[in-house]
């Protein structure tokens, strides 16, 4: 009895020092001349829990007093969110999002784009400059100054948990073209069970899983996948796989036409866009497993891993055709080698700078249709896997043999 005395005691103590610590934020010289020159920002401010114990002055520093000083305003980095976010931002950091400068950057074309495509952010620069964690890094880089960061799944100036635990966080990012997955996941049983109950019943939309409970268990900010962005790993124990992964990683440049690493090898492996061991990927797997379990039995959830690699296989053997019919192309002399190109072999990671509607096909293959098969595939949208990948790249794969054909035969006559 006496102990239980103690501890509601000590929980009531905990819970009047908690509320006294909130009390202690008051409303800042700050707040009062931007609830007249930004008012949107003030209102977001004070939505948030942070009002109740930061001021503005935490984030945005002390060196900005009014309105002739505005640039020297601080602008919040991973380093400010990490002083009291240390946990997630030590995972985030660790995870593949905060490494999208590096797979942007290791394109080989990333260069040839325009500045505002890249660094003024309206291109590729929009989502993939993440991962400099402080201003200095920032500058050092001329990094757009209002980049990517925490405060894009938690949005500024309210921060809102609440609000980046919801799927439409992930879909600025992921949807489109080459990384579909908002609409791989919308639109299948889980997604649309979710967001019908947004309507039906707000209280049991726990039961379908969104993005954040299989990408994010337990709120780990690491987000990490077996198979990666690019659907590839090594070892592979199937040999036919094999070789329709080695014509794959040729083509991505990963490998030279013998089958030798290159050095963008160590760039996959910095970008952690693919998984180069057993160990790493069963790693993985083993976790999104986990998350899949809570719902499913075991059975039902290893049925589906399998089935989905192998329609990962099928997709596979597809597109490796496609690679090796022009990479013939190329080694018989029919497509000329540019002079940046490091090898006589297509390269899929200059994606649409190409000279050839032949490539061209084989890009949109890549970068479309394969994605969405892969995607669709895993995200259990069976009809999207379908037609707007599989049916696709069959299309495609006759293209191709098609443009072969007719270059060949014109190449001849010359």
């Amino acid at each position: 009895m006496k102990k239980d005395v103690f501890k509601i005691g000590g929980m009531f103590f905990a819970l009047m020092l908690l509320c006294a610590s909130y009390a202690m934020a008051k409303p800042s010289k700050c707040e009062t001349c931007h609830a007249k020159v930004t008012p949107g920002i003030v209102k977001d401010f004070n939505r948030g829990k942070m009002s109740k114990r930061l001021t503005c002055k935490t984030c945005h520093g002390k060196s900005h007093t009014g309105k002739d000083d505005a640039a020297k305003a601080e602008l919040p980095t991973i380093a400010t969110c990490k002083k009291c976010h240390s946990k997630q931002a030590k995972q985030y950091l660790d995870g593949k999002h905060a490494l999208g400068r590096i797979a942007m950057n290791a394109m080989p074309t990333t260069h040839m784009q325009p500045k505002a495509f890249i660094e003024g952010q309206k291109g590729c620069g929009g989502c993939h400059t993440l991962g400099l964690a402080d201003a200095k890094a920032r500058s050092e880089r001329k990094y757009y100054k209002y980049g990517m960061d925490c405060q894009n799944c938690h949005t500024r100036h309210a921060f809102s948990k609440k609000e980046a635990l919801e799927p439409e966080a992930c879909q600025t990012c992921h949807m489109g073209f080459d990384h579909p997955q908002w609409e791989m996941w919308s639109g299948s049983k889980h997604g649309v069970t979710y967001l019908m109950l947004r309507d039906i019943d707000m209280n049991n939309r726990s039961r379908t899983p969104k993005c954040q409970d299989c990408h994010m268990p337990d709120g780990n900010h690491r987000v990490m996948t077996a198979w990666g962005f690019l659907a590839v790993r090594l070892p592979e124990e199937d040999k036919e796989w094999l070789n329709y992964r080695v014509t794959i990683l040729k083509g991505l440049g990963v490998l030279d036409p013998d089958g030798k690493p290159t050095g963008r090898l160590d760039v996959v492996k910095a970008g952690k866009v693919a998984r180069l061991s057993k160990e790493e990927f069963d790693k993985e797997r083993a976790r999104v497993r986990e998350a899949c379990l809570k719902c499913h039995n075991s059975k039902f959830v290893d049925d589906n891993f399998k089935n989905a690699d192998a329609m990962l296989k099928e997709i596979d053997k597809i597109f490796a055709e496609a690679i090796e019919i022009v990479a013939g192309l190329y080694k018989d002399g029919i497509i000329k080698k540019k002079p940046d190109q490091p090898y006589a072999y297509p390269d899929l990671l200059t994606f649409y700078e190409v000279n050839t509607k032949i490539e061209e096909v084989l890009y949109e293959m890549f970068m479309d249709h394969r994605m969405k098969a892969f995607q669709a595939t895993f995200h259990m949208n069976p009809d999207y896997a379908t037609w707007y990948g599989y049916a696709k790249l069959k299309k495609d794969l006759t293209i191709i043999k098609e443009l072969a054909e007719d270059m060949r035969a014109k190449h001849a006559k010359k």
